[in-house]
């Protein structure tokens, strides 16, 4: 008989609850409201019969499948992050299912001005027939990550109901913060106890990624002379127009995100705060070589000294904060990690696309931290956004890549 999966009951469940992290938070988790979530998820693994999985006091969330092969089988482990964007609301999540997709523009029912076109959207046109789920319109799904989370938790439900599925340990971790860049932060990778793992938090299905940009936050502070504007005149130098001038100054058709693509980096300026006194533009600077992170750094340093040129009383803070670094650089020394992944994909009926992310995952850390770690299509689309969607045919066969995977590596023990 087929299995009747529980991904899609689960994400809608999962989508429900609040748990957008917070950037200018400096408490773990940022946001007290992940641990709702993560509460949950405990609930539902102990009643699947996973005795030892807990939540600690930071919101980490540890547990683990029994192994039940007589082999000596790599203790892997899954992981997926529980918190959402902070850049669209997560509260009062509305999922919406298009049953049976045949094309066309989606108009979302809480917001009619937003759409999706598959125009816009071209891997919609490979969902013919698919179930697709969205918002409302007036939050954005979550499905980075919670699609992840609930095939996570699908594969538990899975295995704890086939004993005859082969497979060594298997660990699962549920971070928060991961969408503020602290997700692999506080993991404790002893008690965590894997020697391989990945991450569920990809995009189309068939997609293995073991490649990540590496990346920098940079923050650049002018700090100017404030006088009484009425009484200003030849005194007052302003950090707002110095931030200006400097922003003014960075090129228009190149290395910014709206202007890249493929392999090539970029830095990113994503706020700004302050006043005449001071005014601090904090960037993002990603590349897949690290080199290229210190040649963009000292390009912004140099933009930045070109512009106290002309303010001769005033003075700038450039701190540049290193956030991950590129998984290549060590899953290339672990070649078997993606292969079995990739086997995985086969036995699930998918062709494997191998490819890099513009972007970081929790793995991105992992691997630097001693837990080599790609990241695995989990379906998740336009995420970051109302626009955000994901097919339930494509949660469904993220759940039967874990499962295969978890057999490849035992049979190959």
């Amino acid at each position: 008989m087929a299995y009747s999966y529980t991904a899609l009951e689960r994400f809608l469940r999962y989508a429900a609850i609040d748990t957008q992290s917070d950037p200018h938070a400096s408490t773990v988790p940022s946001t007290e409201k992940q641990k709702n979530l993560s509460r949950l998820l405990v609930e539902e693994l102990q009643a699947m019969g996973i005795a030892d999985a807990e939540m600690d006091d930071l919101g980490y969330v540890y547990a683990t499948v029994p192994a039940n092969t007589d082999k000596e089988v790599p203790v892997i482990c899954f992981c997926s992050h529980v918190d959402t964007s902070p850049e669209s609301s997560g509260k009062d999540v509305k999922p919406v299912i298009h049953h049976s997709y045949q094309g066309g523009v989606i108009t979302l029912p809480g917001d009619p001005s937003i759409k999706i076109d598959p125009e816009q959207h071209p891997y919609l046109q490979r969902c013919h027939g698919h179930d697709i789920v969205t918002s409302d319109g007036t939050t954005l799904l979550g499905a980075d990550n919670k699609a992840g989370v609930a095939e996570i938790m699908d594969l538990v439900h899975y295995l704890t109901t086939h004993p005859e599925v082969k497979h060594g340990a298997v660990k699962i971790l549920f971070t928060p913060d991961e969408e503020i860049g602290r997700g692999a932060d506080k993991v404790d990778l002893q008690r965590l106890g894997a020697d391989y793992g990945y991450t569920v938090d990809g995009k189309d299905r068939g997609e293995l990624e073991d490649e990540t940009f590496s990346a920098d936050m940079l923050e650049v502070t002018f700090k100017g002379v404030n006088i009484h504007p009425g009484f200003a005149k030849g005194s007052l130098e302003n950090g707002v127009k110095m931030a200006a001038d400097f922003l003014a100054r960075l090129p228009k058709d190149t290395l910014s995100p709206e202007t890249t693509e493929g392999r090539e980096g970029f830095v990113h300026p994503y706020e700004i705060t302050g006043g005449v006194e001071a005014t601090k533009i904090t960037f993002i600077i990603r590349s897949f070589e690290d080199e290229k992170l210190k040649e963009y750094a000292a390009y912004l340093k140099k933009q930045a000294e070109a512009v106290m040129q002309q303010y001769p009383n005033s003075s700038y803070d450039f701190v540049v904060t290193e956030q991950y670094r590129n998984m290549k650089n060590i899953l290339k020394d672990h070649p078997q990690v993606t292969d079995f992944a990739e086997e995985a994909m086969r036995r699930a009926g998918l062709e494997p696309k191998k490819g890099s992310i513009r972007g970081g995952t929790d793995g991105s850390k992992l691997t630097y931290m001693g837990l080599p770690c790609p990241n695995i299509f989990a379906g998740e689309q336009s995420f970051h956004s109302k626009m955000e969607w994901i097919s339930v045919q494509d949660m469904e066969k993220a759940v039967d890549t874990l499962i295969h995977l978890v057999q490849v590596w035992e049979e190959r023990s």
